[in-house]
């Protein structure tokens, strides 16, 4: 499955497109304090956050993450976008939790073990 595929299935809405819309999502991961994304996020992970800061990007860019989806419709601050922009990172939001967000990628077969 690729990120847009994961638009398409789950209403998705993109926020910055990014160089990663095509690339395939081979994982998933939750998480909201930023050290742990870094430690435990894998390259071509969507991940999912309630995060709105910046900062998320570098964390993106450093990980080479597939997209950010950010959850319960999380509006992104206007500095997040433009470095969204300068990086190529793809930015999502979606209305729903992290919980229901996790439920449905599972149900579409995106794993949190690899």
């Amino acid at each position: 499955m690729r990120v847009r595929d994961l638009v398409t299935e789950l209403g998705l809405e993109v926020i910055h497109e990014g160089d990663h819309m095509d690339d395939p999502v081979e994982g998933g991961y939750v998480g909201d304090l930023l050290s742990d994304v870094i430690a435990s996020g894998r390259r071509n992970d969507v991940w999912l956050t309630i995060q709105s800061h910046e900062n998320i990007i570098a964390v993106a860019s450093l990980k080479d993450l597939a997209a950010i989806v950010l959850a319960k419709s999380t509006t992104p601050h206007d500095e997040t976008i433009l470095h969204a922009q300068r990086e190529g990172v793809t930015l999502l939001r979606s209305n729903l939790t992290s919980y229901q967000l996790v439920a449905r990628l599972a149900a579409l077969g995106v794993s949190g073990d690899r």
